[in-house]
């Protein structure tokens, strides 16, 4: 994948996201321990038949010790170091994972080489992410499945986000958290139909699909797990519905067609 943010470096990424799923804010923990539930159990779905599966851009390697359980071969690719070094460092003794320097944009991996896809929280990071899905199609099976999930652009997550850091205020929501807060490098935020419409033009059906995770600004911050349960509450009440694009995550299982 091709991050284009030059603001952080891949290591500063790799300490935030390990920080996430162990945050002391309810809603931090919630907000990514949500998203990672429903894409494991897609995985699992997807597995079913066993194979060989691809991991783009593994971010810590959350991922990686599930999908080696899973399935026979795993493959695990990124354009960072710092991210297949964290990768491998997850990894279970013994397990059988590859670890590949390689841009799905414009990938020499080879085509239909797995049965399973795996990315997540990827496409926002990559600012042509209509040829990223074509990358991932080329390099599934026939038949094959993607496991895709990517903010939404108008969730109040994101809106707020752009806020938090501007000059100022990012000092109030450090010492807030009082844990590292770091720009995401999300340069590339879709809607619902414009996450859709790439993956269908790209050559897949959707079929499966979610929405995960809302954000109260503010109350969140001061209102700690009450809030996060109103938050869960408030959120399968949302979804499906016309206000669910304020949900902060997009979850896709789709297969190549």
């Amino acid at each position: 994948m091709a991050r284009q943010d030059t603001r952080l470096t891949a290591a500063d990424l790799v300490g935030l996201q390990q920080t996430l799923y162990a945050s002391r804010n309810p809603t931090r923990r919630w907000l990514h321990a949500e998203r990672r539930a429903w894409i494991e159990a897609a995985l699992a779905r997807a597995a079913r038949a066993g194979g060989d599966v691809l991991e783009i851009g593994p971010g810590s390697g959350v991922y990686v010790p599930l999908l080696a359980r899973l399935f026979a071969h795993v493959t695990v690719s990124d354009v960072e170091a710092a991210y297949l070094d964290a990768a491998r460092g997850a990894t279970p003794p013994g397990a059988s994972v590859v670890f590949v320097t390689d841009d799905i944009t414009r990938s020499r991996l080879p085509e239909a080489a797995f049965d399973v896809v795996l990315c997540t929280e990827v496409l926002e990071h990559v600012a042509d992410s209509p040829a990223a899905l074509s990358g991932i199609r080329r390099v599934l099976k026939p038949g094959g499945r993607l496991v895709l999930s990517t903010p939404q652009r108008w969730s109040t997550l994101e809106v707020c986000a752009r806020i938090a850091f501007l000059p100022g205020v990012i000092r109030l929501v450090r010492l807030v958290y009082r844990e590292p807060v770091l720009e995401s490098g999300h340069i590339n935020l879709l809607t619902e139909r414009e996450a859709r419409r790439q993956v269908e033009a790209a050559g897949f059906a959707v079929e499966e699909d979610a929405k995960t995770g809302l954000y109260l600004p503010v109350l969140a911050e001061a209102g700690g797990e009450p809030v996060r349960r109103l938050e869960a509450w408030l959120a399968r009440r949302i979804h499906p519905g016309p206000l669910d694009f304020l949900l902060w995550t997009q979850c896709y299982l789709a297969r190549a067609v």
